[in-house]
C-alpha cells in the first residue's frame, strides 16, 4: 500500500516527465523542420506556409531567432484564446463539444473539491480509528471515511455531502445538456449544404427475380415518394478492389523510395529480396521488381473493376437514396416504408467521409447473429481479463515481487526502490496492460457491422467504458483490497470480513492516485509531444517525399480517438464521484488532469487534429448517461459502505438519491435526447425554403452525383468515371418495369417504354 513518501515520489516522477514533455514540445514546435508535424491542420487547409522558405539551409531546419524562445509557452494562452463559435467553424461541433466534457469535469469537481477539503478533511482526520484496527494503512488513509469510528454520528456529514455532490452534479449536467442541445440545433440550422442532409440509406431491399436492385429502388421510391425522390446510388461489394488499391499504394511507396534512393546515388542500382519482408528469397533489381508488381496488381485491379461493373452479384441489397429536399429525406428516414418492418429499412445516411464502406457489404440479416457473437466474446474478454489484471496487481506490490522474484528482496528494501514500486509501478503496469485493448474492441465493433466511423467509435467507447468499470475500477478495488488485507482476512472471523472490506475500499484511493498521475498527467503531456507522428513524418520526408503533394500526404494530423479518449475521461468522472465523499484527497489529482487535458486537447484540435467526420455531437447523450451511471454507482457504494460502518439507519435516506438521479436522467432523456436522434421537419422545411429562395437554379442532382460513390471509384480519369457512372448505377437506372406483378410498385417508369399504369402527372413533369 502506497504511503505519503510513495505518492510523493510518484508525483515527482510524473510531474518531471510531464514538464519534460511540455518543454521538449515547446522547443520542437519552434523548429521549421517540425512545422508540418505540430501545425498540419493549417497546411491541409492551405492557410500556412513553411516558416522559412528562403535563406541559409540551416534556417530551414533550426530556428535561429532567439527571441522566439523567450515565448516558448505562448501556445497555452493561444490555445485558450479562440472563442467557442470560432472553434466550431474551425474544427466542427464534435470537437467543440468534446472539449466541453473536460469543462464539465472542471465545473463539477472544483466546488466539490473546495467543499470536501473544508468539511470532510477535518472530520476524517481528527480520529484514530485506523490506528486501533488491525489493517494495513498509511497516513493518507486517515483522510478517508475509513478513519471514522464504527457507528459514529460523524457519518451525517458524509450523508449531507452525498446530497450536495448529487444536486450539484445534476445541476451542471442539466445546464450542459441544455447548452449543447442549443449548440447542436444552431449548428444544424446554420450548417452549409451537405450530401447527408438529402440522403437516406436503405437496407434489406427484398429481391425480385425480374428486376435488378437499382430498378427496384427506382420504382419503389418513384411510387412511394413521387414528389421528393431524386436519385440513388446502389451499394456494391468493392472490398476486394479496395484491398487491391491499398496494396498497389504500398507498392508505389516502395517504388518511390527506391527511385529516390537511386537518384541520390546513380552509381548503384538498389536491390531487394522477393521473400518475406524483403529479407528472404532471391535478390533482384528493386525498381524493376516493384514496377512489375505494380503492373501485375494494376491488371488485377482492372479485372476486378470490370467484374463489379458487369456482375449483378456484386450489388448489395442496399442503396443511398437522395431526395429533392431535406424535408423529403427526413420523412423517409424517420418513417416505416412498408407494412413489413424488416424490409426497406431506412435510416439517415452518414456523411460521405464518415461511411465505413467495408461493412456495407455485410448482409443485413446476419447483423443480429454478429452482434450476439460479439456480446458473448466481450463477456468472456471481460471475465478472463480479470485474471491478468489481478496478476499484474500482485506483481506491482512488494509482497508480489518478493514471492515471484525472491532474489530481488534485498534491493526492494531500499527506500527509494520501495517508494518507486508502491507509488509508480502499479499505475504504469496497468496502463501498459491496457494498450492493446482499444484495438481489440474496435475490431469487435467492426465485426458487428456498423456502417459509419462515428458509430464504430461510439460503440467501441461503450465497450471500453464497461471494461474499465468492471476490470479497472471494480477489479482493482476487489483484488487490490484482498491483497492488501489478506493477513487481516485470515485472522478474522467471517462476521468481521465485510467490515474490513468497508474499511479497505476507501484506502484503494492511493492506487488510483498513482494511476491518475501516470495516465492523466504524463499521458496527456505525452499526447502533445506527438513523438510517433514526429518520427514517422521525418522518415517519410527523407525516404519517400519528392513533391509537395508527397509531403502533404506524409503528414499525419490524426483525430480525436473518441473510442478510447472518452471512456478514459469517464473513468475519471467515476473515480471523482465515488471518492468525493469517501476519500476526497483524490479530487485534486483529477482536477489537474481535467485542466491539463483541456488546454492540451484544445491546442491539438486547433492546430493538429483533422477530424474525419462531423456527427453534430451525437455522442453527448452517451457521455451524459455514463456520468449519471457513475453518480448512481457512487451512491450505491456509499450505502453499502455505511452499512458496514454501523450506520444502517441512513440507508432509506440515501436510497432517495439513486431514485432522484434516475428520474433526472429520464427527464433529460425525454427533454433533450430527441434533438440528437431525429431531425425536426420544421427546421428541414425552413432550410429548404431559404435555400430555394437564395439559389433557385442550384443543380442539386449534379451536387449529389458522386457523393456516395465508393472511394475506389473516385480519382480516376474522367472517362473512367463516366463508365463507372453508367455501369454501377451512379445515376438511377430508369427503365420500363420487368415485373410480372405490380402489387408493390403498380406504375411504370417515368420514361417511355411502358404502356401500363402511369405515375401521377407531377412525376412526369419532374
Amino acid at each position: 500500500m502506497a504511503t505519503v513518501s510513495d505518492i510523493g515520489l510518484s508525483a515527482a516522477i510524473n510531474v518531471s516527465m510531464a514538464v519534460a514533455f511540455l518543454l521538449v514540445f515547446a522547443f520542437l514546435r519552434l523548429q521549421p523542420i517540425n512545422d508540418r508535424v505540430y501545425f498540419p491542420k493549417w497546411y491541409l487547409r492551405g492557410m500556412r506556409d513553411s516558416p522559412v522558405s528562403s535563406g541559409a539551409a540551416v534556417q530551414k531546419v533550426v530556428n535561429l531567432n532567439m527571441r522566439s524562445y523567450l515565448k516558448f509557452l505562448s501556445w497555452m494562452p493561444a490555445a485558450l484564446k479562440m472563442p467557442e463559435d470560432e472553434l466550431i467553424n474551425h474544427a466542427g461541433l464534435d470537437s467543440a463539444v468534446y472539449l466541453r466534457i473536460y469543462l464539465t469535469g472542471i465545473k463539477i469537481f472544483v466546488p466539490i473539491s473546495i467543499l470536501a477539503s473544508l468539511v470532510l478533511f477535518p472530520v476524517n482526520w481528527t480520529n484514530d480509528t485506523l490506528d486501533s484496527m488491525k489493517v494495513v494503512h498509511s497516513k493518507i488513509d486517515k483522510l478517508s471515511i475509513s478513519n471514522i469510528p464504527y457507528g459514529s454520528n460523524r457519518f451525517v456529514t458524509h450523508l449531507v455531502m452525498a446530497y450536495a455532490v448529487t444536486f450539484w452534479t445534476c445541476y451542471v449536467l442539466f445546464r450542459e445538456y441544455e447548452i449543447i442541445t442549443t449548440m447542436r440545433l444552431r449548428f444544424l440550422a446554420s450548417e452549409k449544404r451537405r450530401p447527408d442532409q438529402f440522403t437516406v440509406l436503405v437496407r434489406n431491399i427484398p429481391p425480385d427475380p425480374d428486376e435488378s436492385i437499382s430498378e427496384l429502388v427506382e420504382h419503389f421510391f418513384l411510387v412511394n415518394h413521387p414528389d421528393h425522390y431524386l436519385r440513388h446510388q446502389v451499394v456494391y461489394n468493392a472490398n476486394k478492389l479496395a484491398d487491391l488499391v491499398e496494396k498497389k499504394k504500398k507498392l508505389q511507396n516502395w517504388l518511390d523510395y527506391y527511385q529516390l534512393k537511386y537518384e541520390r546515388n546513380p552509381s548503384k542500382r538498389p536491390t531487394t529480396k522477393t521473400g518475406f519482408l524483403g529479407c528472404f528469397g532471391s535478390e533482384v533489381d528493386a525498381i524493376e521488381y516493384y514496377k512489375a508488381e505494380i503492373e501485375k496488381i494494376g491488371k488485377e485491379e482492372a479485372d476486378e473493376r470490370q467484374k463489379i461493373m458487369k456482375d449483378p452479384q456484386s450489388a448489395v441489397p442496399a442503396a443511398f437514396v437522395s431526395f429533392r429536399s431535406r424535408w423529403g429525406a427526413a420523412v423517409c428516414a424517420q418513417t416505416q416504408q412498408t407494412s413489413n418492418p424488416t424490409v426497406w429499412i431506412t435510416e439517415w445516411a452518414p456523411e460521405p467521409r464518415d461511411v465505413y464502406w467495408n461493412n456495407l457489404s455485410i448482409p443485413f440479416v446476419s447483423l443480429t447473429v454478429r452482434r450476439l457473437i460479439v456480446a458473448v466474446a466481450f463477456f468472456f474478454l471481460n471475465f478472463f481479463y480479470v485474471i491478468p489484471i489481478a496478476f499484474v496487481q500482485s506483481l506491482a506490490s512488494l509482497e508480489g515481487i518478493e514471492k515471484a522474484l525472491p532474489f530481488l528482496k534485498p534491493l526492494i528494501k531500499i527506500d527509494v526502490i520501495k517508494s518507486f514500486i508502491q507509488g509508480f509501478l502499479p499505475g504504469i503496469a496497468l496502463k501498459v496492460f491496457l494498450i492493446l485493448l482499444p484495438t481489440i474492441l474496435m475490431f469487435m465493433s467492426k465485426f458487428e457491422g456498423l456502417i459509419s466511423q462515428s458509430s464504430l467509435e461510439r460503440r467501441s467507447a461503450s465497450k471500453y467504458y464497461i471494461f474499465l468499470f468492471f476490470n479497472v475500477f471494480l477489479g482493482s478495488i476487489v483484488t487490490g483490497s484482498a491483497l492488501d488485507q489478506l493477513k487481516a482476512y485470515i485472522h478474522q472471523s467471517a462476521n468481521e470480513i465485510p467490515r474490513t472490506i468497508g474499511v479497505a475500499i476507501p484506502m484503494r484511493a492511493t492506487f488510483f492516485i498513482t494511476y491518475v498521475m501516470v495516465d492523466g498527467w504524463t499521458g496527456v503531456a505525452g499526447e502533445i509531444l506527438r513523438l510517433r507522428a514526429l518520427i514517422i513524418f521525418h522518415l517519410k520526408n527523407f525516404f519517400l517525399v519528392k513533391t509537395e503533394k508527397d509531403r502533404e500526404e506524409a503528414m499525419d494530423p490524426g483525430s480525436i480517438c473518441f473510442d478510447w479518449c472518452e471512456p478514459r475521461i469517464q473513468l475519471y468522472f467515476l473515480l471523482g464521484l465515488v471518492y468525493a465523499v469517501v476519500t476526497p484527497l483524490l479530487l485534486p489529482f483529477i482536477l489537474v488532469f481535467f485542466g491539463l487535458a483541456y488546454v492540451v486537447y484544445r491546442h491539438q484540435i486547433i492546430n493538429v487534429y483533422n477530424q474525419q467526420y462531423e456527427s453534430g455531437a451525437q455522442f453527448w447523450p452517451s457521455v451524459h448517461g455514463r456520468i449519471i451511471i457513475a453518480l448512481i454507482v457512487s451512491q450505491l457504494l456509499l450505502i453499502g459502505l455505511l452499512s458496514t460502518k454501523g450506520f444502517e439507519e441512513t440507508t432509506p435516506v440515501l436510497l432517495v438519491l439513486p431514485v432522484l438521479t434516475f428520474w433526472f436522467y429520464k427527464y433529460c432523456k425525454n427533454r433533450f435526447e430527441p434533438a440528437f436522434v431525429r431531425n425536426p421537419l420544421q427546421e428541414a422545411m425552413r432550410k429548404d425554403t431559404l435555400e430555394r429562395a437564395r439559389e433557385p437554379t442550384f443543380d442539386l442532382k449534379a451536387y449529389l452525383a458522386n457523393a456516395y460513390l465508393h472511394p475506389v471509384f473516385k480519382g480516376r480519369e474522367e472517362e473512367d468515371n463516366m463508365s463507372i457512372s453508367e455501369d454501377v448505377g451512379m445515376e438511377e437506372v430508369i427503365v420500363p418495369t420487368k415485373r410480372q406483378s405490380r402489387r408493390n410498385t403498380p406504375a411504370q417508369s417515368k420514361y417511355e417504354g411502358s404502356d401500363t399504369l402511369s405515375l401521377p402527372e407531377t412525376v412526369h413533369e419532374r
